[in-house]
């Protein structure tokens, strides 16, 4: 617990100093992580009948982030964009060449790990950028929301958590903790319009009840992930917490969601 606290605390330092010092560090930062990410997935996935194509895939997981990188940052990405083509269907052509077991496993596992883990972040990072200017506070915004969610679920579920939410795959969360988790984000993103430039309070609140519903739904689906392929954690790089999939878990399937939920309903204002 202690070692789970100090990296917490010290990784939580990094991610809000590379949000809130610049689009500089806060795009290629993400980036990092996403790309990362990927890599995890594909680590975590390979097996004798399934062998992922690792560098094509974490090289269109990287050209799909810098697409998004070169547009908010207000570099012409077309070139980028053209040539982000070539990748994608070199995923197909390079199974002919390979002799694996299952050739379509292999194509599904690496399309599967870019969407997954590598396209989310893009989401995230276009968050910043929502009115063409860069604003910190809406990401920034985000993640205290997704810590938030589980810090409430954990000590509701902990405290009064008696149903269970999906047993077969994820043992120790209940419904008590999941309803616990969404309050208190609900609770701090009906404050956080008072702090935070950029969006109104329904806003952060609508945001923040995404987060709690589809940031569990993201900690689940990575909880199923890991049990189909029988490992504890998605990696080791973080003492105590385990691998970058472990911890923005949530993030992967809210991030979309939101973004897509704030270009709809009222951009910043």
């Amino acid at each position: 617990m202690k070692t789970r606290a100090i990296t917490g605390f010290f990784f939580i330092l990094v991610l809000v100093g590379a949000v809130l010092l610049g689009p500089y560090s806060f795009v290629p930062f993400f980036s990092l992580i996403g790309l990362l990410s990927v890599w995890e997935f594909y680590r975590i996935v390979a097996r004798s009948d399934v062998q992922p194509m690792r560098i094509l895939g974490v090289g269109f997981a990287f050209i799909v982030l810098a697409v998004v990188a070169t547009y908010v940052l207000g570099i012409a990405p077309a070139l980028v964009l053209l040539v982000s083509i070539v990748p994608f269907f070199s995923v197909y052509i390079l199974a002919l060449f390979r002799k694996t077991v299952n050739p379509i496993n292999d194509i599904s596992y690496t399309l599967m790990g870019v969407i997954y883990a590598g396209v989310p972040f893009a989401f995230f990072i276009a968050l910043g950028f929502l009115d063409g200017t860069f604003n910190p506070y809406i990401p920034l915004g985000f993640l205290i929301l997704l810590w938030t969610n589980d810090t409430g679920a954990y000590l509701s579920g902990r405290s009064f958590g008696r149903t269970k939410l999906f047993e077969r795959i994820s043992p120790n969360k209940t419904w008590e903790g999941f309803v616990g988790g969404v309050v208190l984000a609900a609770v701090v993103g009906l404050n956080l319009a008072q702090y935070f430039d950029g969006l109104t309070r329904w806003q952060w609140v609508v945001m923040a009840l995404i987060i709690g519903v589809f940031g569990t739904l993201g900690d689940l689906v990575e909880s199923m992930l890991k049990r189909n392929v029988g490992v504890k954690d998605s990696g080791s790089i973080l003492p105590g917490h385990g691998g970058f999939l472990d911890r923005f878990d949530g993030l992967l399937v809210a991030a979309p969601l939101v973004y897509l939920f704030l270009k709809v309903y009222g951009q910043c204002i």
